[in-house]
């Protein structure tokens, strides 16, 4: 059975179509799909990638920033002729290349309370390749509201740590229930990153966003996932719910309205 799928089709996902475990079905299902990455640097570059590798319909990009030389020690979707271009650009371009059957939704901008709501509706998943904590809370506060799952991570130096939030499950702020005070986490414009790390952590991510898709397999949820480069060691640790939570405890909010996301990025705070 071939739902639809052409020639091309059949003979470019032979691999996913001979699973049991995805077959035509699941492939039909990843072509209707719309995946949303937030981020198109060092953790978006391979959940871009593979996510058009695998044939996810429509992937929408979000990111503000343009492509720097420096950028391309990690960010591999990006070239050195494409310094200067803006990110949503060349990773459209990109994709256009690899596979014509995704269609690129780019947004170039950063994502805010004011465009959230123009921007993430209608996508069926959510990855959060973002690098500041306002981003991850509006994310986390924004998706949840509107029952769209998200597979989050995040890259510090040598480690990168990961989680899946879904509706029903623990949320980012059962973890963190506020961000870290400005300026005491340092970016890897000032620590550093090694080049592969964030190959390793968005490959995850984009495996999670293939899983949320087709509905195989159990996700990182209520799991944060660590992942260490220099012992090459992987730990798992799992996390609940926390009924007090404001966003998906027993009295969750109904509005990110009058939630700031500046500094720690609180609910209901001062």
């Amino acid at each position: 059975m071939s739902l639809s799928l052409d020639s091309t089709q059949l003979d470019r996902y032979s691999r996913h179509i001979i699973m049991d475990d995805i077959g035509p079905e699941g492939q039909k299902r990843l072509l209707d799909s719309r995946v949303l990455v937030v981020g198109a640097g060092g953790l978006g570059s391979p959940v871009i990638q593979y996510l058009a590798a695998a044939g996810v319909g429509v992937l929408g990009v979000v990111d503000d920033d343009v492509v720097e030389r420096s950028n391309l020690q990690r960010q591999v979707i990006h070239g050195d002729g494409d310094v200067g271009r803006p990110k949503v650009e060349s990773a459209a371009a990109f994709v256009e290349n690899l596979n014509p059957d995704v269609a690129v939704e780019t947004y170039e901008t950063r994502l805010t309370k004011a465009n959230v709501d123009e921007i993430v509706p209608g996508y069926d998943v959510v990855v959060d390749a973002s690098d500041n904590f306002p981003t991850r809370y509006l994310l986390n506060d924004f998706c949840r509201l509107e029952g769209i799952p998200i597979a989050h991570g995040a890259i510090y130096k040598f480690e990168g740590q990961l989680t899946t939030l879904v509706p029903g499950g623990p949320c980012y702020r059962c973890l963190f229930p506020e961000a870290p005070e400005p300026g005491t986490v340092p970016d890897c414009a000032t620590t550093g990153v090694l080049g592969v790390l964030p190959g390793t952590v968005g490959c995850v991510q984009a495996t999670e966003a293939v899983k949320l898709v087709l509905d195989a397999g159990e996700p990182l949820t209520g799991r944060l996932l660590f992942y260490d480069a220099m012992e090459m060691s992987f730990e798992t640790v799992p996390y609940q719910r926390n009924p007090d939570c404001p966003v998906c405890g027993d009295e969750p909010i109904d509005s990110i309205e009058n939630v700031e996301y500046t500094a720690v990025c609180a609910v209901g705070g001062d």
